[in-house]
């Protein structure tokens, strides 16, 4: 019983840092409206990727943490970066442009419930249980009570967007489980090597594309730009990386469903918004859920003590 207390904080500081990667990420979508205002989407990315990754590997060198130089690693870090950011970023903001915000929400949050089913099916690096697929199931529940069960009509009218929508969250699902290998690493590391990858195949993209030198981006669009580059980007994908490591991929994945009770929170806090009843069920649904995915179940020893 005497490592039960600091075995509790510790679960107890990683679902502040849950909480802190759900926040984090739920920031971005403003940053991302903010920037292409005047930066069209590409160079956005691109310019997020390169420079949280030149930030962190600033951070790595003043803490004398060293990047790998082998291939199989930078292979590792590609693969990565493409389910991580390039491929599902790309999708999610082209789906987003002709899906109703209710649907695209509720697409952009199935994460965890890929990520459950590719562990059960596939990969089996953690234990999956009956609590974890009902803590899946009630937070998707309570993410689609909090959008509005109307919503769900909306299934179906623009399919192919949909589907983009729902690739994109297999994405992410894959990002996590593959991202598990790089547990022996300091969480620097995959991060800086992920998004310097992902910069490295976005930019001739983007000068291809969208020939950033012709353009004026706003003064708001440039800061938007650095606070999604350093705080959503940066500080956010080592939060990441650090969460695979303790709470395993279906845990981790589990801030799909913050993001969107944060983001009503922000609006009922500092908008003066109002919740309907069925969003304050919902609201409760995600904690449960969330709590099922990530808090371990205690061992019987530890009850009978």
């Amino acid at each position: 019983m005497g490592d039960t207390h600091p075995r509790q904080a510790g679960m107890a500081s990683e679902l502040v840092l849950l909480l802190a990667l759900a926040t984090l990420w739920g920031a971005s979508y403003t940053f991302i409206r903010v920037g292409v205002a005047t930066i069209p989407p590409v160079t956005l990315i691109a310019c997020r990727t390169l420079i949280a990754g030149l930030l962190l590997l600033v951070v790595m060198r003043w803490r004398s943490v060293r990047m790998p130089l082998d291939a199989a690693s930078w292979r590792r870090f590609l693969f990565q970066a493409c389910l991580n950011s390039v491929i599902p970023w790309i999708m999610v903001a082209w789906g987003a442009q002709t899906l109703d915000a209710g649907v695209a929400t509720i697409l952009n949050s199935t994460a965890p419930i890929f990520t459950f089913f590719l562990t059960f099916a596939v990969t089996r690096h953690e234990a999956v249980t009956s609590r974890k697929l009902i803590g899946v199931v009630a937070g998707m529940a309570g993410i689609c009570l909090i959008v509005g069960v109307q919503a769900l009509s909306g299934f179906g009218k623009e399919l192919v967007a949909q589907i983009v929508m729902i690739l994109a969250a297999i994405c992410y699902a894959g990002a996590a489980i593959f991202g598990r290998g790089f547990r022996d690493l300091d969480p620097m590391v995959p991060a800086a090597g992920s998004l310097l990858c992902g910069a490295a195949v976005l930019l001739p993209v983007s000068l291809v594309a969208e020939r950033p030198w012709t353009l004026q981006p706003s003064m708001a669009s440039v800061l938007a730009l650095l606070a999604l580059a350093a705080f959503s980007t940066a500080l956010a994908f080592v939060i990441y990386f650090r969460l695979i490591r303790t709470l395993g991929s279906v845990g981790t994945t589990a801030q799909a469903y913050l993001r969107v009770p944060i983001g009503v929170a922000v609006g009922v806090v500092f908008l003066g918004e109002q919740l309907s009843s069925t969003a304050w069920i919902g609201l409760g649904c995600v904690v449960v859920g969330v709590a099922a995915m990530t808090i371990p179940a205690r061992k019987r020893s530890e009850v009978a003590a």
